[in-house]
């Protein structure tokens, strides 16, 4: 088992930055690529962002490239999202989720909670 707890939520103007994090535990960090997600009211979740196992490679929906940047620190066991330049649009519930080697970003096997960011016009 992996418990994920995300934190860094919170109210911002538009134009303003949050920092997320994911807080790992369980089994061995190192051994799972890690992703955020995030659904608004009335939507389906979406994929936002994943880093591989090394943190070596990086990928993103086309609408967050250049404002969102994922990162891990495997010292720490915690994966961050650095949102930039936020948008009321970004409203969401973000999640956190963990994939096993050979697992689909389809289906994560683990996920957090969720922290709520909600970006104000």
């Amino acid at each position: 088992q992996v418990q994920l707890v995300e934190s860094g939520g919170g109210l911002v103007q538009a134009g303003g930055s949050l920092r997320l994090s994911c807080a790992a535990s369980g089994r061995t960090f190192s051994n799972y690529a890690m992703g955020w997600f995030r659904q608004a009211p009335g939507k389906e979740r979406e994929f936002v962002a994943a880093i591989n196992r090394s943190g070596g490679s990086t990928y993103y929906v086309d609408s967050m490239k250049g404002r969102f940047t994922i990162s891990r620190d495997g010292a720490k066991n915690t994966v961050y999202l650095e949102m930039n330049s936020l948008k009321p649009e970004d409203t969401a519930v973000y999640y956190c989720a963990a994939k096993r080697i050979g697992g689909s970003w389809s289906s994560p096997d683990y996920w957090g909670q969720g922290t709520q960011v909600t970006v104000s016009s």
